[in-house]
């Protein structure tokens, strides 16, 4: 029997949903990636820890995707199971000025919630293609805004099955940065504190923030955001732009001529299109520039 029988009669057990040899494009903005050898959906913590103390105790590889905004995966696939969170994990509740989040909710719709009930603090992550725990995981950021300029505390699991809430304090937030990329901790609620507002100005700020993007972005592209960190001092795109890179293309992949930090899939990129062409770019702006720019993606292999 296979070690992913287990997962196989659990599901059956608990109802929770898989799918095998599920294609990882299909869950990544990028619309790059392997298949999954099983793809497996939880709606509530009892299914979510059956299925960690199944892999836990069969040696199965776990690995949770949000909404895959930030991940490269390779054309090998992933071996084990692929995991994500819906049902509960995908509410949204209010007391006052404070919102917790299920971490599968989208960010989008989380801002919207915001705008909804005249709370102001959120409206940064406007148009920030991820979910609410896959931007806590990377204190995801823009135009001003962190995400460790609302958060108050994160609720996770352990590999254990023990769920364990982390103040503001414990999670270690810097940029694009959190405790939880040294753990193996899965991120299940938010908890945000936000101001309130008038409704007016906050979908003002909204929709400025979205036209910013859709004027500055290669939106029309598939691709997984800012592809480099900001190095100190200066900008990614704008040191990619002075190297005379934008338009540098390898196989299907592209550094964007809009925004010269993006990296696009203008076409049946591979992810070792798109891994040649960031080294090349890396190696480059090293070269020419003295600057070395860190990834940002997520690369999964």
């Amino acid at each position: 029997m296979s070690n992913l029988q287990i997962i196989r009669d659990l599901a059956d057990d608990l109802g929770f949903s898989y799918i095998e040899n599920e294609p990882l494009k299909k869950h990544t903005s990028f619309k790059i990636g392997g298949e999954a050898e099983m793809f497996v959906t939880v709606s509530n913590i009892e299914q979510l820890k059956a299925v960690i103390k199944a892999c836990k105790d069969s040696g199965i590889k776990l690995f949770v995707i949000g909404k895959g905004s930030n991940l490269l995966i390779s054309d090998n696939g992933m071996k084990g199971v692929v995991l994500s969170l819906d049902g509960e994990f995908k509410n949204i509740s209010i007391e006052e000025n404070r919102i917790v989040s299920g971490a599968g909710v989208n960010l989008a719709r989380l801002c919207n919630f915001a705008l909804d009930n005249s709370l102001s603090g959120l409206e940064f992550a406007y148009g920030i293609p991820g979910s609410v725990g896959g931007a806590a995981y990377m204190n995801a950021g823009a135009y001003g805004g962190e995400m460790k300029d609302v958060i108050t505390s994160v609720t996770h699991i352990t590999s254990d099955g023990d769920v364990v809430t982390l103040s503001k304090e414990q999670l270690d937030l810097s940029y694009r940065h959190s405790v939880y990329k040294t753990t193996d901790d899965i991120i299940l609620f938010v908890t945000m504190e936000l101001e309130k507002g008038e409704s007016e100005a906050i979908k003002e700020k909204m929709d400025d923030f979205m036209n910013r993007r859709k004027t500055k972005q290669p939106l029309e592209f598939p691709s997984a955001g800012s592809v480099f960190k900001r190095p100190e001092g200066n900008f990614a795109g704008t040191l990619i732009e002075q190297c005379g890179l934008k338009g540098k293309t390898i196989g299907g992949a592209q550094v964007s001529e809009k925004h010269a930090g993006f990296i696009i899939n203008v076409g049946g990129a591979t992810c070792e299109d798109v891994l040649n062409l960031v080294s090349f770019v890396q190696d480059t702006v090293k070269e020419q520039t003295g600057y070395f720019l860190e990834r940002e993606i997520i690369y999964i292999d």
